[in-house]
């Protein structure tokens, strides 16, 4: 009976300390789960911010090409012109 009765404290003593372990199984998934999301969101800030850069840049080369497009075109209508002249 004395067997019993210690068995039967033991498994209770077990089974509340599940439920706290539970509970701080759970708050710690919570933590990992927002400490995660934070980095995926810091990452896509940091990404967008270099995905910006790379437009602006890139905006940048395309018009000095148009600008040096235009100055080689009024330089050959110029000698064009000045051949018709001839």
């Amino acid at each position: 009976m004395k067997k019993i009765i210690l068995s039967l404290a033991f498994i209770a003593v077990l089974i509340s300390c599940q439920d706290k372990t539970k509970e701080k199984l759970n708050e710690a998934k919570d933590a990992v789960t927002e400490e995660v999301k934070e980095t995926i969101d810091s990452a896509k800030l940091k990404a967008k911010a270099k995905l910006d850069s790379a437009k602006v840049k890139a905006e940048a080369k395309v018009d000095s090409v148009k600008i040096k497009s235009a100055e080689k075109m009024e330089a050959a209508a110029k000698k064009l012109k000045e051949s018709v002249k001839k």
